[in-house]
């Protein structure tokens, strides 16, 4: 199977029903960001953290399904589409977390150790896969708990560099202001 096809050398690209679109469309801006977040989760494995680099796993296949549901404007029962385990299950290993790390009690800088600065970066690269998801959504339908995903996801990417951060022994540092 040859990798390139030179469909989109003219600028459009095919959705799941096969439509064609721009490239440059808020649907393919949407799918897009997210495959972004993906891949910074990819580069962030392995931790070291053998606990982390499974949850990360499973995120990197949610985030397959975010950017299929993105990717279909008609979507059919059957069909990959995030559901609500999806946003519990983060929510489940935020929890669980909770008594590992220091409460917050003021903003911290992005950084720490290699493996938390690119939490933290896969992190803000998912609170824009999340504006351009909010976007598409207020011109098109789109499945209103894949957002809701992205945006308990930029949380969960957040205590999981914490976490990381701190096992590391990486120290949080606050802004001055």
């Amino acid at each position: 199977m040859k990798i390139y096809t030179g469909r989109g050398d003219e600028g459009q690209t095919d959705l799941r029903d096969m439509s064609r679109v721009s490239k440059a469309s808020p649907r393919i801006e949407a799918y897009g960001t997210v495959d972004e977040v993906n891949a910074l989760v990819g580069r962030t494995r392995p931790t070291g953290h053998d606990d982390v680099d499974e949850k990360l796993r499973e995120v990197q296949n949610h985030l397959h399904v975010v950017q299929a549901d993105f990717a279909n404007p008609d979507p059919d029962d059957g069909d990959p589409e995030v559901g609500e385990e999806h946003v519990e299950l983060l929510e489940e290993w935020m929890d669980g977390y909770d008594d590992e790390l220091d409460p917050l009690e003021s903003f911290i800088l992005p950084g720490g150790g290699e493996s938390g600065a690119n939490l933290h970066h896969a992190r803000t690269v998912c609170r824009r896969a999340e504006r351009r998801a909010v976007a598409l959504a207020a011109e098109e339908d789109v499945n209103d708990v894949a957002v809701t995903y992205l945006n308990r996801l930029s949380d969960a990417l957040f205590v999981l560099a914490r976490v990381v951060n701190e096992r590391d022994g990486e120290h949080e540092e606050s802004p001055t202001y």
